[in-house]
């Protein structure tokens, strides 16, 4: 789908914010990030293992933020992690386990072939405008039949307004894009919606083959509320997705 918004603008409008917002995201989600959690839900990789064993595999995170997932991989035995995100002010809150790069996922500073596994979590695929040529060129960087796993906002979610209280459908689950702008007019702020057909069409697009799409109960004995995600809302219908798929081999 094509954006109003150019990939450069969403890139210095996200990079601005999640600059802006670093310090009060670890302030707000101190548990969330503690080891490596696959979405509010606290589905935990220790638990559901969905990268598989990466002890012989160099894995990469894309948008990993400070990077909490990548450095339990690290101190869990994978052979080799490194990560990326687009926000310095993200990367500053890393404990320096493993290598960072600030880059931006729509131009991924990475060789071919270069890793076995790579994974999202919740980061930088719902800000980009167009998801498809990022699919294609992390398809560049796997190796041959490499794994790609990723989580993002269920796309039932969306629907839905940022009030955890709220669940009356407001949304049209056909508008594909979320802007803020300052006074000027430039974005400060953008996230872009995929439907379930979006993510199969990019991905099948890429040569990845879908292997699963996780979609995480909420835990009865979870009573935080982060965002939008709330026992409430959790025990009618799902926050998040997981897309497990496999690169060509």
């Amino acid at each position: 789908m094509n954006s109003p918004t150019s990939p450069d603008a969403a890139a210095s409008a996200n990079r601005s914010w999640w600059d802006s917002d670093a310090a009060d995201y670890h302030a707000r989600h101190p548990g969330y990030l503690e080891g490596f959690h696959w979405c509010p839900e606290m589905l935990a990789e220790a638990d559901a293992r969905l990268l598989g064993d990466v002890r012989d595999s160099d894995v990469l995170e894309i948008g990993c933020g400070s990077a909490p997932c990548s450095s339990w991989l690290a101190r869990d035995g994978a052979r080799f992690v490194t990560a990326f995100d687009i926000s310095l002010g993200m990367l500053r809150h890393a404990d320096g386990t493993v290598p960072l790069v600030q880059a931006d996922a729509q131009a991924l500073p990475y060789l071919d072939d270069s890793f076995d596994v790579a994974f999202s979590v919740f980061g930088a695929l719902p800000f980009v405008p167009d998801v498809a040529p990022v699919l294609i060129d992390v398809a560049r960087v796997l190796r041959p039949g490499g794994r790609l796993v990723f989580s993002v906002t269920h796309p039932v979610r969306w629907i839905f307004p940022d009030d955890p209280a709220e669940f009356e459908a407001q949304i049209s689950y056909f508008e594909r894009e979320y802007v803020e702008t300052g006074e000027d007019g430039r974005v400060t702020y953008a996230e872009f919606h995929r439907t379930f057909g979006d993510w199969v069409r990019a991905l099948t697009a890429a040569g990845f083959t879908l292997q699963d799409i996780l979609e995480p109960e909420w835990p009865g004995d979870l009573t935080q509320t982060w965002g939008q995600w709330s026992p409430e809302r959790g025990a009618i219908f799902p926050g998040t997705a997981i897309f497990i798929a496999q690169a060509a081999g």
